[in-house]
């Protein structure tokens, strides 16, 4: 059973957008996808005010594409876009 490092960048509609809400749905969407673990959110400041939440988790390989989390979390209200900016394989 291999596992994944998964990163995923959450883009914010405005920089009015509630981050603390936006990271509260967002986690929550992980956790149903992946199961619960380990995650990690940073906020990341992108331009003029407006800022990125970035998500990083562990999952099982053997659940496959992160596509189905990716339309998850692009359903919830005040997010323009989700993109993974990062997949590692675990070692050990």
């Amino acid at each position: 059973m291999a596992r994944a490092i998964v990163t995923i960048q959450i883009m914010p509609d405005s920089p009015g957008e509630d981050l603390k809400q936006l990271e509260q749905q967002g986690l929550a969407a992980v956790e149903k996808f992946a199961g619960k673990g380990e995650t990690k959110v940073v906020v990341e400041p992108v331009a003029f005010g407006l800022s990125a939440l970035k998500i990083t988790f562990i999952m099982d390989e053997n659940i496959g594409s992160t596509e189905p989390l990716e339309q998850a979390i692009e359903k919830i209200k005040g997010v323009a876009s989700v993109t993974v900016t990062d997949v590692r394989r675990t070692i050990g």
